[in-house]
């Protein structure tokens, strides 16, 4: 990696040195034997972080903090049900890299140590006359002409990388604060408070929480888990024989959402017996009639419909198949009756084939548990959300609602489907992190045990926070008329940041130049290979985008082996167009 570059060879510049670029390297380095054999190149990775890991997997972070994946559903490799052109290189998922068990919810500490293994592996795997150069700095922005060279300028650098090609692997971005976190900020300036704004809690100065003061907290997904995580643990408490043992350093923590629960639990068993045949209502052909509408698509009316089939198909093919005497027909009788249904005559349907309740699927129930529910105190909330907690922890680690996990597979096959559609907004992004990307069963019940200690305390479902008479009040309708006083508020969830309002000022300007952008303010990208689309809808020759900053975004999580991952045929086809460019420059220039 220490070679200096020569400005006569063509140059590909990577910014982003975290998992999505140590992706599309390991990509090229697959694929350069067929593409690029015999010329030279420079490749410029550029990150403040290690290569690898990055920021958000950097080796150097608290070891409290976990994955949310288990070791044996993490790979960086490719294999054969990955749809792609370029050949299959086959590597050590997590837990075979590091010889644990797969089950385990690995700390993220060990996941950067495997990250910058397959960066270092990939490096070592380039053809020679390939060389990588590491700069541990920001990428200010990109300018140059369409049809020349770019240039990348660096934090701290006077002279810019000059770049044949560029590829923007951001990853997660911070964001310049909304309206609201702005006035919540400066309220809290003027009054002597703390507010925190969504940010990567790993990141996070929480100093200013002070033991024994209530904070109000809004958000209840991945990101309130690891606050509760430093906030306890990391400040000297412990878990012991499943309750928790205070320190005395922690803050109490009063936390509420849109949905006012957790994230529903890792499901706890493996998979046993026949799949679900997925997809089945929702495939390629659907996803390119979607596509092929004059007058576009809408989600909740035209692709919602299609994924509740889809989830439905998953869960009652698990329960006819392997629970039939919880049935009342046979399974190709109910099968062909719910292919041909609409949502009334398979709810009408299922009513009659499925006696127990507890036996069916309702997304809407799943998806707001609190609605309509109401708690006459505090205290009877407490009870309540324990108890609904402990309900879910019982259903996801019992192997007879295994119907549950067909779901969890559908939701994965469903996903890999819309990655097509590209932007669909942000609503299906949350649903599928509540039902699925859920915390590990071990993590809710640290919760219970927290809140049983009273250091954490549920506030309810639609919980609204304002600022008056000097503090921050949080109100839930769950229970009606309690109010919630405090000196401090946390915003735990991550930022939502758009091309107009990421902190990033590469991809600001880009946009600001003439990028083009969905509604929900991804950048647009062809979906073929990555190129970054301008607003007349043309791809640029030479800037490729990959990853959640984009319209192709996936999932966040990282790829389960033999999933088909969407990323890994992402990464393959950016690299492949990638080096047939530089391949054709190359030629040219050795003319």
């Amino acid at each position: 990696m220490s070679a200096l570059p020569t400005a006569d060879r063509p140059s590909l510049v990577i910014v982003g040195a975290g998992p999505r670029g140590t992706g599309l390297l390991e990509r090229i380095a697959a694929n350069a034997p067929e593409l690029y054999a015999g010329s030279g190149l420079d490749i410029h990775l550029v990150d403040p972080y290690p290569p690898g890991g990055g920021r958000i997997w950097r080796e150097e972070q608290s070891p409290l903090l976990w994955m949310n994946s288990q070791a044996q559903d993490v790979t960086m490799f490719t294999d054969e049900s990955v749809a792609m052109a370029g050949p299959v290189r086959e590597g050590p998922t997590l837990h075979e890299w590091a010889g644990i068990d797969g089950r385990v919810f690995a700390d993220r500490q060990r996941q950067g140590a495997y990250l910058r293994w397959v960066f270092e592996r990939t490096v070592a795997a380039l053809p020679s006359g390939i060389t990588v150069h590491h700069h541990a700095r920001r990428a200010l922005r990109v300018d140059g002409p369409r049809e020349g060279r770019q240039r990348v300028w660096l934090e701290g650098r006077a002279e810019p990388l000059a770049a044949d090609v560029v590829v923007l692997t951001l990853g997660h971005l911070d964001a310049e604060p909304e309206s609201e976190q702005r006035a919540l900020s400066a309220y809290a300036d003027v009054h002597g408070l703390v507010h925190l704004p969504p940010d990567f809690t790993a990141d996070s100065d929480l100093s200013a929480l002070a033991p024994g003061e209530p904070v109000l907290v809004r958000g209840f997904g991945l990101a309130f888990v690891d606050l509760v995580v430093l906030l306890t643990e990391g400040r000297g408490g412990r878990h012991e024989q499943g309750e928790y043992v205070p320190s005395g350093r922690e803050p109490v923590l009063y936390v509420g959402s849109r949905r006012g629960v957790p994230y529903h639990s890792k499901i706890g068993y493996d998979w046993e017996g026949e799949r679900p045949p997925l997809p089945r209502f929702l495939g390629p052909a659907e996803i390119d009639a979607l596509l092929a509408r004059p007058g576009g698509f809408d989600f909740h009316r035209d692709v919602w419909p299609l994924v509740e089939k889809e989830l439905g198909f998953a869960h009652y093919h698990r329960l006819f198949t392997a629970h039939p005497e919880r049935t009342r027909v046979a399974w190709t009788d109910f099968e062909e009756k719910y292919a041909a249904g609409d949502a009334a005559e398979i709810q009408a349907l299922v009513a009659s084939a499925v006696p127990d309740p507890a036996d069916r699927l309702d997304l809407a129930a799943l998806d707001r548990p609190l609605d309509g529910v109401r708690y006459p105190s505090p205290e009877e909330l407490q009870h309540g959300v324990r108890a609904y907690v402990e309900r879910d922890l019982t259903r996801r680690h019992d192997p007879s609602h295994s119907p549950d996990l067909a779901v969890f597979l559908g939701l994965l096959s469903v996903y890999g489907q819309l990655v097509r559609l590209g932007d669909i907004g942000s609503w299906w992004h949350g649903f599928f992190s509540y039902l699925a990307s859920g915390p590990p069963g071990p993590r809710l019940r640290q919760l219970l045990a927290l809140s049983r200690a009273g250091v954490l305390r549920f506030v309810g479902a639609d919980m609204t926070v304002t600022a008056e008479d000097g503090l921050f009040r949080a109100r839930s309708a769950t229970v009606p008329g309690a109010v919630t006083e405090a000196r401090a508020l946390v915003e735990a969830r991550l930022p939502h940041p758009t091309v107009e309002r990421t902190s990033d000022s590469l991809l600001r300007e880009l946009y600001a130049e003439g990028a083009a952008a969905t509604p929900e303010g991804l950048l647009a990208v062809d979906p073929a290979d990555g190129r970054i689309l301008d607003r007349s809808g043309s791809p640029h020759p030479r800037r490729f985008a990959l990853g959640p900053h984009t319209d192709a975004r996936g999932s966040g999580a990282f790829t389960r082996p033999r999933t088909g991952g969407p990323a890994f045929r992402q990464n393959d086809a950016a690299a492949r167009a990638a080096l047939a460019f530089l391949r054709a420059l190359s030629c040219r220039i050795a003319a």
